[in-house]
């Protein structure tokens, strides 16, 4: 599995450096460090729509601290 967070200004300014930082806990917490590769993408498009996040081929938008950890959970069970 690949996530991917956008880290271009506007999602990065919008909270994606706070959603990193939960997904980074959450993927440690839950011991799936091996099975998923995190890393940072500059630029989906999709300021508007931000902050962005894309799981494997699926483009999530407005994610943030507060809603990640329900989208992984769903992902992940």
């Amino acid at each position: 599995m690949v996530i991917q967070i956008c880290m271009g200004s506007s999602c990065f300014s919008r909270g994606n450096n706070k959603t990193l930082k939960a997904i980074q806990h959450y993927l440690k917490e839950h011991h799936l460090e091996g099975e998923v590769v995190l890393k940072g993408n500059h630029c989906f498009g999709e300021c508007s729509r931000g902050p962005i996040l894309k799981i494997n081929d699926t483009l999530h938008e407005q994610v943030n601290s507060a809603n990640i950890v329900e989208l992984l959970e769903k992902t992940f069970y």
